[in-house]
């Protein structure tokens, strides 16, 4: 996969004490229509694919913490089951379930690189660590 986008918002969120980056609830996000990095909340998504999914809640950090000033949020493999029909895909991305307000607010994404398509049950689709790590520098 591609490199991941942080949404702009996450930034101003991270110093307003939005996100516990090793507690909160994140969550996978898939969609068929391009994120927009200025896009702030998981209700800002065009046509946000979550029907007929396993889980989208990453376990917990795998890694969580800084050294000599850069931090790294490294997160579990998540595996996705169909329970059914699952719409077309072509980004993944993560958001924070956990605050109220703001609600469901979004982290980063990124291009998948091919539209997932006809996946059904018992199909899978991994998002594996080396795409659900984040740094901060």
């Amino acid at each position: 996969m591609a490199t991941g986008v942080k949404h702009y918002q996450f930034i101003e969120d991270l110093a307003h004490k939005v996100h516990d980056l090793s507690s909160d609830a994140l969550t996978a996000y898939l969609t068929n229509t391009a994120p927009v990095s200025a896009n702030a909340l998981y209700g800002d998504l065009t046509a946000p694919v979550s029907t007929n999914l396993s889980s989208r809640v990453f376990g917990t950090p795998t890694t969580d913490g800084q050294v000599n000033g850069i931090y790294t949020l490294l997160l579990p493999d998540l595996l996705l089951t169909a329970t059914g029909a699952v719409a077309d895909f072509s980004y993944c991305g993560i958001y924070n379930d956990t605050p109220t307000s703001p609600l469901n607010p979004l982290i980063c994404f990124w291009p998948i690189g091919s539209t997932i398509s006809g996946m059904d049950a018992p199909n899978t689709f991994l998002i594996d660590s080396t795409t659900s790590t984040l740094t901060l520098t």
